[in-house]
């Protein structure tokens, strides 16, 4: 792996491990008073985008860190749409 492979796979996992305390209390709780719908509408829209990107390039940690991010982040916003 060269140090731009490194680099982009250490970003795509601490953005995707900064992701999980949110996701992991919103799951727990099903409390979603605290969560913007157009932030987590908009934020959904740009993972989904940045996992096109990666397709696109072929960029592998951009990829994977997405799909589990746009999985996450579409479960909040379900949730959201759901139990407010």
């Amino acid at each position: 792996m060269n140090l731009t492979d490194l680099i982009g796979t250490l970003a795509a996992v601490l953005t995707t491990i900064s992701f999980l305390p949110q996701a992991l209390h919103t799951f727990r709780t099903k409390d979603v008073r605290g969560i913007s719908l157009g932030m987590y509408s908009a934020f959904t829209l740009g993972v989904a985008l940045w996992l096109v990107y990666g397709l696109l390039l072929g960029a592998w940690p951009v990829v994977i860190a997405n799909v589990i991010t746009l999985a996450l982040a579409a479960t909040i916003l379900v949730m959201k749409l759901r139990y407010r």
